[in-house]
């Protein structure tokens, strides 16, 4: 996996939930963090994965803190992008992969994401978008339709245990993967499992008896909690509060899901 950060103002800690404040939303020009070339992990085969910045959720496990805030990215035009892409194009077609928009949040720049979807479209990849889905009522119809894959993160099961974990409400992500069931939107939804806050049976069953209803997901990949991301957090001077919460073991991880697949879905 290869990772390019592009150059970044210094790293402050800013407007609280990340909201743009330089620049307005654009369909020819965003704020990119970083590009990365990588396998199994944003969708099937080697992705070419585009990071947008900014992001309204302040997950407790966020590995990318540093994506958080517009005023971190370095701003690019889709052609720059494209042009980048373009070079793996022939890599990535005989990789059986594609293209990602993931984040931040990538519907916080909506037009944008919508015109780089739709170029690599262009460019004959096909195309995801990962997102938490909090956004989801700025999903138009042009940018579902410029994306073949929705990774969806849902990321607890509960109203409080929502809030609590990402300080924001829970509802617009049901209502975006019911708004993208609709569509017959083909998703693949991931659930991080953390123990001591996720990885209740009721949390679990929650989100999976919600998906399983749906009719449109591909599977369910059940991630298991790390502290890769705690040097970010420490670099932005804020607190990992999970810093001693352990990694799930192979055994809860299987037991979560088991919970998926009692309901029909194919997890792993």
């Amino acid at each position: 996996m290869t990772t390019v950060l592009l150059p970044q103002p210094s790293l402050g800690v800013g407007d609280p939930f990340g909201q743009a404040k330089s620049s307005d939303d654009s369909s020819t020009t965003g704020t990119v963090h970083s590009w990365d070339i990588s396998t199994g992990v944003d969708g099937p085969g080697t992705r070419f994965v585009t990071f947008l910045s900014g992001c309204p959720l302040r997950c407790l496990y966020c590995q990318n803190p540093d994506t958080w805030l517009r005023s971190n990215g370095t701003p690019m035009s889709v052609d720059d992008v494209l042009t980048e892409a373009a070079k793996y194009v022939p890599f990535i077609r005989a990789a059986g992969g594609g293209a990602t928009i993931s984040g931040g949040e990538p519907m916080q720049q909506p037009q944008f994401a919508t015109s780089l979807l739709e170029g690599f479209q262009g460019l004959g990849l096909s195309t995801a978008l990962d997102t938490s889905g909090y956004l989801g009522r700025l999903a138009s119809d042009r940018l579902l339709a410029a994306t073949d894959l929705v990774l969806l993160d849902i990321k607890a099961g509960q109203p409080e245990t929502y809030r609590r974990l990402t300080s924001r409400e829970l509802r617009p992500t049901l209502d975006f993967a019911t708004k993208l069931a609709k569509r017959g939107k083909r998703v693949w939804l991931r659930y991080v499992l953390v123990p001591g806050l996720t990885d209740a049976i009721e949390e679990i069953g929650a989100v999976a008896g919600f998906a399983g209803g749906l009719g449109n997901i591909e599977r369910v990949d059940v991630l298991p909690f790390h502290t890769l991301g705690q040097s970010k957090w420490e670099a932005l001077n804020r607190r990992f509060v999970l810093a001693d919460t352990p990694t799930p073991t192979a055994e809860q991880v299987e037991e979560a899901r088991d919970v998926f697949r009692a309901a029909g879905l194919t997890a792993y």
